[in-house]
C-alpha cells in the first residue's frame, strides 16, 4: 500500500503468536476475515513486523526491550502509523502504556474493542443463532482487564452473539491469571501445590460452559493445556472471540 501511496486507517499488528503459533494463526485469519467482511481499511507490516519487546522487559532485559521498541517506532514513523489494532493484550499494553515513554504515541485498539464497535455501529450484522445451544464463560486477560481496565468489550461481543454467558466466581478485576503473564510462559514452574492454569481451567469447567472464550494468545495456550490435562478438550472448546464471530458469519 505504501508503494501505491495509500495510507490505511489501521495497522493490524499480528504479533509473535499470531504469526508463528499454529493455534493462534487461526485467530489471526479469523479476525482478518472479519476486517475484510466489514470493509475495514487496514494493512499489516509482514516481514517488517518484529516483537514489541514485552517478553524481554518482563524478563528483565530492559536494553533488549528498548532496542525492539525503537526499531518498531522507527518503522511506524516511516509508514505514518497512527492507529494500531492488536489481537494480543500484551502488545496492546506495551504500545499503549510503554511506547509513549520512548516517543511512540498511537491510538491502540484491542480486537475485542473493535469488534464491539463494529457491532454497535451496525457494520457487523449476525443472526445470533449459531451458539444458542451452547454456554460460554469468558476468561479475563490480565493485561486487558486489570492492566487497562477493559472488562466490558469482550462481554458485549458475546452478548451480540446471543450466546448464553456464565461468569466464573473470580471475574473482571478479581479474575485469576492464566499463569503465563510476566514472562512465566517461558520458564519452568516453581514449587507449589497446583499449576495456575489448572486452577483457572477447573474454575472455568465448574461453570458448566462448553466454550471457554479467551482474547489473548497466552491465555489460549494455558487454558488449552488445562483442558488437555483435564481430558476435556473434546467436550469443551477454547475459542477466541474473533473465532466465535467468524463462525457466526460463516467465514
Amino acid at each position: 500500500l505504501a508503494a501505491e501511496g495509500r495510507q490505511p486507517e489501521y495497522l493490524f499488528w499480528v504479533g509473535c503468536a499470531g504469526a508463528f503459533d499454529e493455534r493462534y494463526k487461526k485467530v489471526t485469519r479469523a479476525f482478518a476475515k472479519i476486517l475484510v467482511h466489514c470493509g475495514v481499511d487496514f494493512a499489516v507490516l509482514g516481514p517488517e513486523e518484529s516483537c514489541t519487546g514485552d517478553p524481554a522487559r518482563r524478563a528483565g532485559n530492559e536494553m533488549l526491550f528498548q532496542m525492539q521498541a525503537m526499531t518498531n517506532i522507527n518503522t511506524f514513523t516511516t509508514y505514518h502509523v497512527r492507529k494500531i489494532i492488536t489481537i494480543c493484550p500484551h502488545c496492546y499494553n506495551t504500545f499503549r502504556n510503554e511506547y509513549p515513554d520512548l516517543g511512540g504515541h498511537y491510538e491502540v485498539i484491542h480486537h475485542t474493542q473493535l469488534l464491539r464497535d463494529l457491532f454497535s455501529s451496525g457494520k457487523l450484522h449476525i443472526s445470533g443463532e449459531v451458539f444458542t445451544a451452547h454456554r460460554v464463560t469468558f476468561h479475563d486477560p490480565c493485561y486487558l482487564g486489570r492492566g487497562n481496565g477493559e472488562y466490558e468489550a469482550p462481554r458485549e461481543v458475546l452478548d451480540h452473539l446471543g450466546v448464553p454467558r456464565t461468569e466464573m466466581p473470580r471475574n473482571r478485576s478479581r479474575a485469576l491469571c492464566c499463569g503465563a503473564g510476566g514472562a512465566q510462559m517461558f520458564k519452568e514452574a516453581e514449587p507449589g501445590q497446583k499449576e495456575v492454569y489448572m486452577e483457572r481451567t477447573e474454575e472455568a469447567l465448574a461453570t458448566g460452559a462448553d466454550i471457554i472464550a479467551t482474547a489473548c494468545p497466552f491465555c489460549m495456550t494455558m487454558i488449552t493445556d488445562g483442558l488437555k490435562m483435564s481430558k476435556q478438550e473434546e467436550q469443551v472448546k477454547n475459542l477466541d472471540l474473533a473465532e466465535l464471530v467468524a463462525m457466526e458469519l460463516g467465514l
